[in-house]
């Protein structure tokens, strides 16, 4: 399937600014709230179902001398776009 990128965005931030994005993040995702990225012109408007599909990788990238090293963390949210919400397991 071809995949299409919807929104994009990357800068150097210190920590603090970083973890209250997450922060946000995972308070409407907790809430079931809608999330907006904004960036300049660009924004998205999110609604993440009731399951989603959590990874979390770690990468890190040495440069050619070897003299160096880049640490990346993603932590990647999944579902599917057109699934119902199906609700849990009940038996009457």
């Amino acid at each position: 399937m071809p995949e299409e990128t919807l929104f994009t965005f990357e800068q150097d931030m210190d920590r603090a600014a970083v973890a209250q994005y997450l922060r946000t993040v995972a308070d409407r995702l907790e809430s079931g709230d809608e999330f907006t990225l904004s960036a300049g012109e660009e924004s998205l408007t999110l609604a993440a179902p009731g399951r989603i599909e959590f990874e979390v990788e770690v990468e890190r990238e040495t440069s050619k001398s070897g003299n160096s090293a880049e640490i990346e963390v993603e932590f990647e949210l999944e579902w599917d776009e057109d699934a119902a919400e199906t609700g849990g397991l009940s038996i009457d």
